[in-house]
């Protein structure tokens, strides 16, 4: 940072001569350091896979890195856990509210805005710091067609069908865009996905050191899978 820039990163509300919210920008770099995590959408789903980095003695299946938000929907984040906990139930609270007003599911992309208008307002107001979060949000519609959408810091999302965030992404995503293919079953999805992030953690790569959540265009239904179910996809991966 320039000597002239210094000044700008003390408050959220203050731009710099550039245009530039700093904080917004720490925000993103800590989502950089954080434990990768990806998203592959295909034609019969859509696949959700993260690294879980353990510290020793830690219990791998209390350590979260996806979560699901209604039925039909799923997220994988990266960045700081605890910014995560408050988007998620956010997400959570506004999935139920549609059920109980509208008496269906809510849209994925509605879902996906509304968990960005948070973030947003997190980066206009004095005495806040942006989510140090990205999130991508993958489920089935009621046009029975999967979806992948990443949320931005910012408040900024886009809809993909691949995507990776976190430590190693950059890796993740050229790997991806040489083998994604959008007629793929939901098994070659899975294997797909754990392939990138193969590529990103080999020396960590076992059911303990990662998690995986699963929606399907058949079953329209979130899961996410048991460590059995983690090893048996693993010995698949090439």
């Amino acid at each position: 940072m320039q000597p002239h820039e210094a000044s700008y990163d003390q408050a959220i509300t203050i731009f710099s001569p550039e245009g530039r919210l700093f904080q917004v920008e720490y925000a993103s770099e800590a989502i950089k350091q954080g434990t990768i995590a990806i998203g592959v959408q295909s034609a019969e789903g859509a696949a959700l896979v993260a690294e879980k980095r353990l510290k020793p003695l830690q219990i791998s299946e209390k350590v979260e890195k996806i979560f699901k938000i209604d039925k039909h929907i799923g997220c994988v984040i990266a960045g700081l856990t605890a910014d995560a906990q408050v988007l998620i139930e956010h997400a959570r609270v506004q999935a139920q509210v549609n059920r109980l007003s509208y008496d269906e599911p809510i849209d994925i992309k509605m879902l996906v805005r509304q968990v960005c208008n948070l973030k947003q307002i997190y980066t206009m107001n004095a005495g806040v710091r942006p989510f140090g979060i990205a999130m991508l949000i993958a489920g089935v519609g009621v046009n029975s067609k999967a979806e992948l959408y990443m949320t931005a810091p910012s408040g900024a999302f886009n809809k993909y069908r691949a995507q990776a965030i976190g430590s190693g992404a950059p890796t993740a995503r050229e790997f991806l865009e040489k083998e994604y293919k959008e007629k793929m079953s939901i098994e070659e999805t899975i294997i797909l996905a754990l392939s990138a992030l193969k590529k990103v953690i080999s020396k960590e790569f076992a059911p303990d050191h990662t998690d995986v959540g699963v929606i399907s265009t058949d079953e329209k239904t979130f899961k996410i899978f048991t460590r059995e179910e983690k090893e048996a996809y693993i010995k698949k991966v090439p």
